[in-house]
């Protein structure tokens, strides 16, 4: 062979090469970054999950699997940026991780271990290896044996590839999102519930408790004086039942803070308008429900009623108000409106975020628009529950009104 004919033969591949076009050598060189990717997941993977589960019986084994998790996290996102890079596949991020209500080290192991993004990441990191030596291997020899036809070969690895991002490290399926969300959501309800217990309970000792002891006392000592003093005995006596009065009116108010009377025996539209009588402030309640919502969905809209009126009469310096009440399709729709100074907000100290957590516990919503100067648009969302099927009334009355335009602030 002449020289001339040796320099042709040489230079005809990079020639071809070159008529790749630039999106095939971008999968190329994913293909052959597989391996040493592979390797340091691999690595990462097995020496972390060995390390964790033999270390479970110390201290140390699962806050090790747990932060080794939340780096397979974090993995799992470099790899997603890589797809998007070089492969031209754009996932989603996935959930992130649920927010504690409780901020201490078991909330957060717990949380930590039962990542199902963290095991899917860890285990894409681990399954990685085998498919890098294939893919490294093949696109290797590609390139200096069957170089015509690697364009093809390439495309159907990178499909393998695209095949084990979309599986492992895409978003969690509606489901798992769900269990995800119930999970902080029992959170959220098993905090309130302690909070109310703790609050009912220095109630009644701070008050009535504290009331019938002195009482018991102040009618001992009548009883003592009742054929020495008759008079200073009367007079104890008299005392006495004062206390009584006022210990019943203490009990009334802790037992409506509970669960009024009112709302049980006559709705919300009554227990709404009972608050607003006592409101501070003069407060108009509209409320167009052609049935009751479940007791459960009636309590929480009764409550959150409350508490937003009493940041009316407590912060917001306003003249009127209104509380207004409607169903949508299936959901109950509140809305509290005032022309006060404004400036209300989830960070603002007024219980507000509280509020927003309880009802999001309860698949709710809620809104805030409240601009400096006023005036103020609440607007809580909460699911429609029938309280009574057979309670229903006629079938005209089981629709819904439209959606009602909201105030503009």
């Amino acid at each position: 062979m002449t020289a001339r004919a040796m320099s042709s033969s040489t230079s005809l591949p990079p020639a071809r090469f070159a008529a790749y076009d630039r999106q095939t050598w971008k999968e190329i060189a994913h293909l052959l970054a597989n391996l040493p990717l592979g390797v340091a997941g691999f690595v990462y993977g097995v020496v972390t999950i060995a390390a964790g589960s033999g270390l479970a019986v110390t201290v140390i084994g699962l806050p090790l699997l747990a932060g080794a998790l939340l780096g397979a996290r974090l993995l799992g996102k470099k790899e997603r940026a890589r797809a998007r890079s070089l492969l031209g596949l754009w996932v989603d991020e996935p959930s992130p991780m649920p927010k504690l209500r409780r901020h201490d080290f078991f909330s957060w192991l717990r949380s930590s271990l039962r990542d199902p993004v963290g095991w899917r990441a860890m285990l894409y990191s681990v399954m990685r290896l085998p498919w890098g030596v294939v893919t490294f291997t093949v696109t290797l020899t590609g390139l200096f044996v069957f170089w015509p036809v690697l364009p093809y070969v390439v495309r159907g690895l990178t499909t393998v590839d695209r095949a084990m991002v979309r599986g492992l490290l895409s978003p969690s399926d509606e489901l798992e999102r769900r269990i995800l969300e119930l999970e902080s959501d029992r959170g959220v309800v098993v905090d309130t519930a302690a909070a109310d217990l703790r609050r009912i309970e220095r109630d009644l000792h701070d008050g009535a408790q504290a009331r019938l002891v002195a009482l018991a006392m102040g009618l001992g000592l009548a009883k003592e004086k009742l054929t020495e003093d008759p008079e200073a005995a009367a007079r104890m006596v008299d005392e006495a039942h004062g206390e009584v009065k006022v210990a019943l009116q203490e009990l009334r108010d802790l037992a409506r803070g509970i669960h009024p009377a009112v709302l049980t025996d006559r709705g919300l539209d009554a227990a709404l308008s009972s608050l607003a009588a006592r409101c501070t402030v003069p407060v108009k309640v509209t409320a167009d429900l052609p049935t009751r919502p479940a007791a459960a969905i009636e309590g929480s809209a009764y409550f959150t009623v409350s508490e937003l009126l009493q940041n009316v009469s407590k912060h917001s310096g306003a003249r009127s108000a209104s509380v207004e009440v409607w169903r949508s399709d299936q959901r109950l729709l509140i809305q509290v409106w005032d022309d006060g100074r404004g400036g209300a907000s989830l960070a603002g100290g007024t219980g507000m975020a509280g509020l927003a957590d309880r009802l999001g516990a309860v698949d709710g919503l809620f809104v805030i628009e409240s601009p400096e100067g006023g005036p103020t648009t609440i607007t809580a969302e909460l699911p429609w529950r029938d309280r009574d099927l057979d309670a229903q009334g006629p079938p005209e009355l089981r629709g819904s009104r439209g959606p009602r335009r909201l105030r503009a602030s």
